[in-house]
């Protein structure tokens, strides 16, 4: 009944007045907004981790909105996302159509995939900000990413690392990692996605796979993988026993990677509008129970915010830039 009670004041608050959650505070004008129901594009299949993770987000955010608006996701993974990512950017930014972008959105721009960027769009929320990972297969010669990188090293081009698909942020980051360290391994890309890429990694037909840790808890859990390092400044909480290549390695050449799903929606939208969806989502990433509900399913739940959210788009879109065209020299 407390809890109840809380959520209660919170969303009237993020409606009709000031909401201060953690160290953010709101000034919310007077209800405009919404005033009829709040699609949301979801660029993947249903299933996924953006989608688990978006649906989740909008189920623990539904009590904030008024009586009788919902929110209404729409899965909508032709051409990549891309179609998706492109219908909202051209809605009216006015909060009734959001969409939940992922971190291709900084990639595809620069593969000629993609007409928009970060920039057609008004960050809001990321729920999910994990590192990428490179996971070993418990029994493997490789105990450590020391280990790896040093047979990586002495066998160039020997050691077989799956991916989702070429192009994709897990065959980017081992380009980063074969970049910033000097090593060269064989890419291997399942382009049906990470899932089968860790089938195979689980079943010996290849030496490691570069994913997010979360995707791979059900075999580490069944200490049938291990996660020997993390491209990221800090430890994974769902694993926090697995350092990152810093702790591993002694070094701070390994650019962070990280694989996200960010709630955005057209660029411009009004200030009324944004403040109220930020305060509704701050309070969503607060509520214990949206936190559990994501680990539950492998996710580490995130609380990127507004101009943090932002920032994260725009940093990784300059990031991909680099990365990419320095990949597409080396071809």
């Amino acid at each position: 009944m407390l809890r109840k009670t809380f959520y209660a004041k919170t969303a009237a608050a993020v409606l009709f007045g000031t909401l201060t959650v953690g160290t953010l505070q709101v000034q919310a004008q007077q209800l405009t907004y919404p005033t009829r129901n709040i699609t949301v594009v979801i660029p993947k299949n249903p299933g996924g981790g953006t989608d688990t993770s978006t649906r989740l987000t909008l189920e623990y955010a539904k009590k904030y909105l008024p009586q009788g608006i919902i929110f209404v996701p729409e899965n909508k993974p032709s051409g990549n996302g891309v179609t998706g990512l492109v219908e909202v950017a051209g809605a009216k930014p006015d909060g009734h159509t959001l969409v939940m972008t992922t971190v291709e959105l900084a990639m595809f721009p620069h593969q000629g995939k993609s007409p928009v960027t970060y920039e057609n769009f008004t960050a809001l929320y990321a729920p999910i900000a994990d590192p990428c990972a490179l996971v070993v297969r418990a029994d493997s010669p490789y105990k450590t990413l020391k280990d790896f990188i040093a047979a990586a090293k002495e066998q160039p081009g020997k050691i077989q690392v799956a991916n989702s698909g070429t192009g994709a942020i897990y065959d980017l980051a081992t380009i980063n990692i074969e970049q910033q360290l000097g090593v060269k391994v064989k890419h291997i890309p399942y382009n049906e996605g990470i899932g089968p890429a860790i089938a195979a990694l689980v079943g010996g037909h290849v030496d490691a796979v570069i994913t997010t840790p979360g995707t791979a808890k059900a075999q580490v859990d069944a200490g049938v993988l291990s996660v020997i390092g993390v491209m990221d400044s800090k430890r994974f909480e769902l694993f926090p026993d697995a350092p990152t290549f810093k702790e591993a390695l002694g070094t701070d050449t390994v650019t962070e990677m990280r694989a996200w799903a960010a709630l955005a929606g057209p660029a411009k939208l009004p200030d009324n509008v944004r403040n109220e969806l930020v305060a509704m989502f701050t309070a969503v990433a607060a509520d214990p129970e949206f936190q559990e509900a994501m680990k539950k399913q492998g996710i580490m739940p995130g609380a990127i915010l507004g101009d943090d959210a932002a920032n994260m788009l725009k940093q990784d879109h300059e990031l991909y830039a680099k990365l990419i065209a320095e990949a597409q020299k080396a071809k």
